[in-house]
């Protein structure tokens, strides 16, 4: 017996609700066509879905939520209707509506800065609600940049006097005492993405008066010894390239009226042959402590170019076909 048909017309309220949905020379409609297969036609101010009858509920599903976020001023990206498609195949686009509802927070120049995943918001509660949160999974799915985001919040609404960034510097084997230059010049390479993160949520003028102030500081791991850091919200980015010792020692620099995220991806370890990654050994040392918060992201949760996402799977597969 063949699948039952079907046919589901949506209504839209003018033409330009069909150009935000189809997106600019209809690239967003190209991207809905070819993951589910039915028939999308569209006159003046309705839309009509016709096709087996799963395949149709899961278009009308995603139209429905995509219009609805239109309705609602959000302007979609390519990656956002990427994302909703993958949702409306398992029937969970509405879980979307919730999802960009809220702003975290702004840019510095008033731009709303959201939450894109549900792997993100998971991300974001959960640092909200424990001391130590260790964020884990592939390069471009926003661990360090919300937390960066989180960490600005924190101290603008006064919850931490300040903000400390940190990451091992592997490609100097930590030994910076050597390098030519002051500190801030020797460190500032491996730091970027975190100074990039600042900038973008308080704008350069804002970051460089912190930075005078004593309100934010960015440091190498190395400099962490030694110190209990209360009343800080403590970031230590590339966790995957800490030893064991390093971790232990960052961790327990843990004060009171603190908050720590540990970021990190596992895939791309640029220790020493031979050396144990920290973040590994962490995640099954501490795995049994409550009120530590794992969150792990996964190539959906990938928010940068749809390109990006097509790379990490490529390389994931090679890897699995390796081992």
């Amino acid at each position: 017996m063949s699948e039952q048909t079907a046919s589901i017309r949506i209504s839209l309220q003018n033409a330009g609700e069909a150009q935000s949905l189809f997106g600019p020379q209809d690239v967003f409609l190209q991207i809905i066509e070819s993951e589910i297969p039915a028939i999308i036609d569209s006159r003046e101010a309705e839309i009509t879905l016709r096709g087996a009858e799963r395949e149709v509920d899961m278009l009308a599903q995603l139209f429905n939520v995509l219009l609805s976020l239109i309705r609602g001023g959000y302007i979609l990206s390519e990656r956002d209707v990427q994302y909703a498609v993958e949702l409306a195949k398992d029937f969970r686009a509405d879980q979307l509506l919730d999802l960009f509802k809220g702003e975290i927070t702004t840019t510095f120049r008033g731009k709303p800065i959201r939450v894109k995943t549900i792997g993100q918001k998971h991300y974001v509660t959960m640092i909200n609600k424990r001391d130590i949160v260790f964020g884990i999974g592939p390069a471009g799915t926003g661990k360090t940049y919300l937390a960066v985001v989180l960490a600005v919040k924190a101290l603008k609404e006064g919850s931490v006097k300040r903000i400390l960034l940190t990451r091992p510097a592997v490609e100097a084997g930590e030994s910076l005492g050597f390098l030519p230059g002051d500190l801030q010049e020797k460190v500032d390479p491996y730091l970027r993405p975190l100074y990039d993160a600042l900038y973008d949520v308080m704008g350069p003028d804002q970051v460089a008066k912190a930075l005078e102030r004593g309100l934010i500081e960015i440091a190498p791991l190395a400099y962490m010894r030694g110190r209990t850091l209360d009343d800080s919200f403590i970031i230590l980015d590339e966790a995957q390239n800490t030893t064991p010792a390093q971790m232990k020692m960052f961790l327990t620099r843990l004060g009171f009226g603190s908050k720590m995220v540990i970021t990190g991806d596992v895939t791309q370890i640029d220790l020493p042959r031979g050396k144990k990654s920290g973040l590994i050994e962490a995640q099954v040392i501490l795995s049994g402590i409550e009120e530590l918060g794992f969150v792990y992201f996964t190539e959906q949760d990938v928010v940068r170019h749809s390109l990006v996402q097509k790379i990490i799977v490529a390389y994931d597969r090679s890897a699995e076909n390796l081992e």
